[in-house]
């Protein structure tokens, strides 16, 4: 049935734990299949820039299963003109032929784009929420050109930050003090902080600025202690 595979996309996506990103399996396109389908529908570019990847093969599926679609298009296209019809007016099998290869196109698209923006979404909130560093296990999930975007933004955050001369990925809730009690949970060892220099061993802890201690508690280093 036309147009299952990319519902099982965005339904796989949107069944994920929110904010979390799935793996990427590397699926690979020749130069001439790439060039190809940029040319005949101006989603594709935007859609390879974006991905390198497919989630159990399945965006490469609906890729493919869209150049056919418009393969099917153009064909039924010829058949109405040497036929001597006009393409506008004409109501026959193949203008009804047209018009599902032609929803089924659209419809595969927007399942393509929709998994694109949400993957792209998550991927901008972890800048915020982790910072510039992203955990190995996260960044296995990613493909070479998700990467170059968490890069990209993460450089143009940075530009602007400190063009304001302030960090605007501390403090999202206003504190109640500036200062938190913590307990190093891996070894960071000796770092200078804003008003002091410490040495970060596991299992100690330590009574810090907020400002310095989130980027250790959002890579989990470090954890705060409450109550």
């Amino acid at each position: 049935m036309f147009g299952r595979t990319a519902c099982q996309l965005v339904k796989e996506l949107s069944s994920a734990e929110k904010g979390q990103l799935t793996d990427f399996n590397e699926y690979v396109f020749s130069p001439n299949m790439r060039k190809f389908l940029c040319e005949i529908v101006p989603v594709w570019p935007a859609l390879f820039l974006a991905q390198s990847g497919s989630d159990n093969d399945m965006f490469d599926q609906v890729v493919k299963e869209c150049s056919t679609h418009y393969l099917e298009l153009q064909s039924l296209m010829r058949k109405i003109q040497e036929e001597g019809m006009d393409i506008q007016t004409a109501r026959n099998a193949d203008h009804f032929g047209m018009v599902i290869h032609h929803l089924s196109l659209m419809r595969n698209k927007r399942c393509l784009m929709a998994y694109v923006y949400n993957r792209a979404e998550i991927i901008r909130n972890l800048r915020w929420k982790i910072g510039p560093v992203l955990p190995q296990e996260i960044h296995e999930k990613l493909s070479y050109s998700e990467e170059e975007y968490f890069k990209n933004h993460s450089t143009a955050l940075e530009s602007y930050m400190s063009e304001l001369e302030l960090d605007l990925t501390v403090d999202m809730v206003p504190p109640k003090d500036p200062y938190i009690q913590v307990r190093v949970l891996e070894d960071i060892g000796e770092v200078l902080l804003s008003d002091q220099s410490a040495n970060l061993a596991r299992h100690s802890m330590h009574f810090l600025k907020r400002i310095d201690a989130e980027q250790f508690i959002s890579q989990g280093l470090m954890e705060e202690l409450t109550g």
